[in-house]
């Protein structure tokens, strides 16, 4: 651990060494065997007892260095790592963790992780340690493996490793003087970039870190792109279907469905819930009614409505006194991966996210609550069909209005116009079956289903791959008509994926992109087809397509021709 700068000028081999032995170390010192981390530490405290301050300092400046413009290669992508990865080990032992917010560490780290931010470099232990390389691993590309802890983003999560000790001994020592704490670094801009990382398509490990670090701000739980819009509807008396009284006359309107899938513990047993005629809200079938829960005196009522907004959104703000009260329903409830949280357990390595999910309620613990039948515009390719909640033939999924309308302003729209179509309980929706059953998974999940573009791809039939294409143009086509942002871009960028990795399939592409009147994909298929627009017009190729698409193509090839060859999408 302490031999870092003389490793450091020894060249790649003994750094690599040097990675293998922190990372065991870091392993063995956040051990969950008490045993293990607690002989790990003492060990460690030893080693560092001559020159400990002196590594802590190096340490430090390797990291100013980044944040001062020096430029690093692959070796010094390795020292970063290994620099980051000994702090940590240094932070499992208290004195240096003081040591290290003496020497402003802190604020080194956060202005590290917003480096990081700003310009990610995306780094995988493979990549970085050869010894690790596996040449026959290399070759096995259709090999699926799981999704990697620590992912692409080593440099990301060992600093908010970092961060997160820091301020965990910060918390627990008085003594600590609070211009060496949080108020060192931006803490609205920090509490608004972590918030991102666990929204965004990071690493487990980094955005269980992340959540670890926004826990000693107050905010305890997952914040993820679909809590975020189903958080919105907690209190919204339209489209809800309950209500929970509280003894002093307020009441929280909530939605069955929901409570249902995220914390069934919350709904009261059996069916006997009262109706109660509401003048705010009206059912599907024009009745206005809403279950009414009438809660005991017992129940503390700002502590059950921040877990209702973890239950919504995936995550809650909270004070000391509110999370001693909230540990209480969260035990009740069964809600492990908030007590993790409001505990502040360390993450363990190795164990994924909890995931804001709400596909549970399209099967049977949510078929009763539905309201609403989505047909699917086409479903020539399905021969058999049974459902098993109704008797109806034709192919249909069974929904709910409060989910879809969540992340779909058109829905919304459409659901409380007030118009004899907001009461409508089947819609017919004009894509195929496959396109319907994708869109339906990510309103519920927010994940879309995309093909992975792997020698399995590359050996499937043209038909085949155009048939998979033709579902992402379709809901391209789809999102942008009703006003789905989040979903157009992810469907965007499966179909420049497939452009990319199939060039001829541009051909049917850009037909069908000009069908959809999906014209920035048709102009991507335009340009991939620029280097061969001699030899399609040879063939006859062009002469299958409209001819404004012609021309797009013609266009695009004197537009390469005139940059020295040079394709751009």
């Amino acid at each position: 651990m302490g031999t870092l700068r003389q490793v450091s000028q020894n060249g790649l081999t003994n750094m690599t060494e040097c990675e293998s032995a922190c990372r065991a170390v870091l392993m063995m010192v956040y051990s969950p065997c008490k045993y293990i981390a607690s002989l790990a530490r003492s060990i460690l405290y030893e080693i560092l007892k001559a020159d400990g301050k002196d590594y802590v300092e190096y340490l430090l400046k390797i990291l100013n260095a980044v944040l001062t413009g020096a430029k690093f290669g692959l070796p010094g992508n390795l020292q970063i790592v290994v620099s980051l990865m000994s702090l940590a080990c240094y932070c499992s032992l208290p004195t240096y963790q003081e040591l290290i917010i003496k020497f402003q560490g802190m604020k080194i780290v956060v202005a590290f992780i917003m480096w990081w931010l700003s310009n990610p470099v995306h780094l995988k232990r493979e990549s970085t340690v050869p010894h690790l390389r596996d040449s026959f691993g290399e070759r096995s590309c259709c090999y699926r493996s799981t999704e990697e802890w620590e992912g692409e983003d080593m440099l990301l999560l060992f600093s908010l490793w970092i961060l997160a000790e820091l301020l965990h001994h910060s918390a627990h020592n008085k003594k600590t003087n609070s211009s060496d704490n949080q108020e060192d670094f931006p803490r609205s801009q920090l509490i608004q970039e972590l918030q991102e990382i666990c929204r965004d398509h990071n690493s487990h490990g980094s955005r269980w870190y992340a959540a670890y670090v926004l826990s000693y701000f107050g905010i305890f739980g997952f914040p993820s792109k679909l809590g975020k819009r189903i958080g919105k509807l907690l209190g919204e008396r339209d489209h809800s279907d309950m209500k929970l009284d509280f003894v002093n006359e307020e009441s929280v309107y909530v939605h069955e469905v929901i409570l249902t899938v995220r914390c069934p513990s919350l709904l009261p047993p059996g069916e006997s819930v009262p109706k109660q005629k509401s003048s705010g809200v009206k059912s599907d079938m024009g009745r206005s009614v809403v279950k009414a829960v009438h809660l005991s005196a017992h129940v503390d009522q700002p502590s059950l409505l921040k877990l209702l907004e973890y239950v919504y959104s995936g995550y809650l703000q909270a004070n000391k006194d509110l999370v001693k009260k909230l540990k209480l329903f969260a035990r009740h409830c069964k809600l492990e991966s908030l007590m993790q949280v409001l505990c502040r357990k360390n993450p363990k390595w190795g164990v994924d996210v909890p995931r804001f999910d709400l596909s549970p309620a399209l099967g049977p613990a949510g078929h009763n609550l539905s309201n609403l039948i989505l047909e699917a515009g086409s479903t020539t390719q399905l021969v058999h069909w049974n459902c098993n909640s109704c008797s109806a033939l034709v192919p249909h999924l069974h929904v709910h209005k409060v989910i879809l309308l969540s992340s779909c302003d058109y829905l919304r729209a459409l659901f409380q116009s007030g118009m004899q179509e907001s009461n409508l309980q089947t819609i017919k929706v004009p894509v195929s079956w496959e396109s319907l059953n994708k869109l339906v998974r990510w309103f519920y999940s927010d994940r879309l289903p995309v093909p992975i573009f792997d020698c399995v791809w590359a050996n499937l039939e043209p038909e085949e791959k155009f048939r998979q294409v033709h579902t992402y143009l379709e809901l391209c086509w789809l999102a942008e008509f009703w006003l789905i942002d989040d979903l157009y871009e992810e469907c965007y960028e499966v179909v420049i994926s497939c452009i990319d990795s199939s060039q001829n399939l541009s051909t049917k592409i850009i037909q069908i992109a000009a069908n959809f009147s999906q014209w920035k994909l048709a102009q991507v298929a335009a340009n991939h087809m620029a280097p061969s627009y001699h030899q399609l017009r040879i063939s006859g190729e062009l002469d299958l397509l409209d001819d404004n698409l012609v021309e797009m193509v013609r266009a695009a090839s004197v537009r390469l021709s005139q940059q020295g060859g040079h394709r751009s999408s």
